[in-house]
Order: C-alpha cells, then structure tokens, then sequence
C-alpha cells in the first residue's frame, strides 16, 4: 500500500494545475474536481507500481487526462448561448425558456487557480490559456483532439511525449493538432483587443459597472460598454450582440428600479468577474448572476452573466444576505 504522507507530499503541488487542466478539458468546474479527486484516488491506489519512468507530474497528467477522455464519452460538449445560434434582435421581447439537455460552460473561480507566475510573460499566457473564450472555444473540439492541442499548446508537450500518454503515434498527434488548430481558428471569436486597462483604470470601470447596476443607472452602465459588446446569460440561450441591444435588454428588463442588485467584484478564468445578489421579496439580497467580464482598454466587450446561484460555492461567497435594513458586510 502506498506511503499516504509521502504520496500526498509529492502529489499535492501538482493539484492546482491539473484541476486547470481538467476545467480545460471538460468547461465545468463541478466535473474538474471530481476528476482531480478521481484522479489523486487512482494515484494513490496505484502509487506503489509507480516506476519513475516518467516524472510524477506527467504521471498524474496521463491519469487525469485519461480520466476527462472517458468522461467526455459520456456527455457532448459544453456551449455558450453565442455557440447554439444567433443573437436575439429584439431586447424587450421575453426571454427564450432554458432549453432541456444542454449542459453549459461554466467559470472557473480565479482563487482555484492559485498564485500567477512571476513571469508577465508567463502571467499574460496563463491566463490567455484558461480565458472564458479559449474554453469555449475548446468545446468545439472533439475529445482526443481537444487533448492533443491542451497537451500541446498550453503545457508545451512533446508530440512524442502526448503519443505515448494517448496510445498512439507521433504522427497522428501532429495531425490532430493541425486539425485542432484549423478548427479552434474557425469557431474562436476574434479578440483583436483583450488588452486589459492598467490596474489604476481596470478597478475605476469595474467600480463604475458595479455602480451602475446598484443605481440602476443606464447611462453610466452605457458609457462603460463597447459598441460591439456581446451579452450572454446561461441557461438561457437568448443572448445579445450591440450597445444598443444590450443597452435596450437592460433597460427594459433587469435595471428597472433602484436597489434591485449588490454586487461583490472577483475573478474567474483570469478575467474580471462580479457576483450579483438580487433583491427579493423578504428584502434580502440572494445570489442571482456571476458575470465574467471581458475587459479591454475601449470598454468592456462581453458580459457572460452565468445565472446559477449554485456557483457562488465554489466563489467562496454566500448565497444570501439579510434584509436591506441590516449592514451589509462584503467579502
């Protein structure tokens, strides 16, 4: 049987990083724990075999990889509204119900992901390589391909070395990833301009978006947005392309009175993000949307508003707050 304390001594620096690397694979933070947690299971009960032929990392990486290529077999891919059709051209006609079978993409909380690279070289790929868009872009991809360019592209692989995690030959991993690059290039959004502003600039527009929604205040929410700014509210596959449609769904559906959100700013997928707890009957605040934002130095582009308060678990934050009368302590 394995050594418990020396496995999970070696093991556990590793947990951060493949937990990433199976959000990659599958687009929902919920699965990639419990792959990490299958895969360390495994691990562990295998430990004793471990020969050293390889290094424990890429050991751990076969075993999780593995394990997300048999998961996928059991489920298709996770989309965003914006991958399932086009934009609504109407933005105060009702909302389209959340369609039955689809299981969306979901945001990875920024504090899974632990400390960025010292590197801003390295701090500027690691991020760009877990961003909401190159995850659902991922999505497209078909499992062992999806595989091969993660393996690849993001961590660095060998094609030598992803042919003897996969079974196959070195030849076939560099076919996959050709494919695999063609059809990421097709079904990727362009982002000519993800720069993100100066921290001083980043905090003043995320300020101002939290503002606007607290004062239900349009014009200010208006003059933070792109004029190419994209909406998108998963369940729901209705989305939103244009300042004017995002502008006029906002105005006639959600910031219709003052003191209807609180907002609490975080991160997720190395990307500004913002938990909204809306006001309900009781007068207390309960946990409503967490918005991804995609912010560039003109404004902000995309607004991904996940509406499923079961995430703020995994945000570390709680899923209600008291009446409007008590104190409201943030995070």
């Amino acid at each position: 049987m394995a050594d418990s304390e020396e496995f999970t001594r070696l093991a556990d620096p590793f947990r951060r990083e493949l937990l990433a690397h199976c959000y990659r694979m599958l687009g929902s933070v919920h699965d990639a724990e419990d792959l990490v947690q299958e895969t360390y299971l495994r691990a562990w009960r295998s430990y004793d075999g471990f020969e050293g032929r390889s290094s424990l990392r890429t050991w751990l990486y076969r075993i999780a990889t593995n394990a997300c290529l048999r998961a996928l077999e059991q489920g298709g891919r996770r989309p965003l509204p914006s991958g399932l059709g086009a934009p609504s051209d109407d933005p105060e006609r009702p909302l389209a119900p959340e369609p039955a079978g689809v299981a969306w993409l979901q945001p990875i909380p920024g504090a899974m992901l632990g400390a960025e690279p010292a590197d801003p070289a390295e701090v500027v790929a690691s991020r760009d390589s877990i961003r909401l868009a190159f995850v659902a872009a991922l999505q497209h991809l078909p499992a062992r391909q999806r595989a091969v360019l993660i393996l690849r592209d993001v961590l660095g692989w060998r094609a030598a070395e992803v042919a003897k995690l996969l079974g196959t030959s070195t030849a076939a991993v560099n076919s996959a990833l050709q494919r695999a690059r063609t059809h990421l290039a097709r079904v990727a959004p362009a982002e000519d301009d993800v720069a993100e502003p100066a921290e001083p600039d980043l905090r003043a527009l995320l300020d101002r978006y939290v503002a606007a929604f607290e004062d239900a205040d349009i014009t200010a929410l208006d003059q933070v947005l792109r004029d190419d700014v994209e909406l998108e509210m998963p369940p729901l596959p209705t989305w939103f392309a244009g300042r004017q449609a995002v502008r006029g769904f906002f105005s006639s559906q959600v910031l219709t009175g003052l003191g209807q959100f609180r907002m609490v700013t975080t991160t997720a997928n190395g990307q500004p993000a913002v938990a909204a707890y809306r006001r309900g009957r009781d007068g207390g605040y309960h946990a409503h949307a967490v918005h991804v934002l995609t912010v560039t130095r003109t404004g902000i582009a995309r607004i991904v508003a996940f509406l499923d308060p079961r995430l703020f678990a995994a945000f570390g934050l709680p899923t209600s707050y008291g009446p409007v009368t008590e104190a409201i302590v943030w995070p």
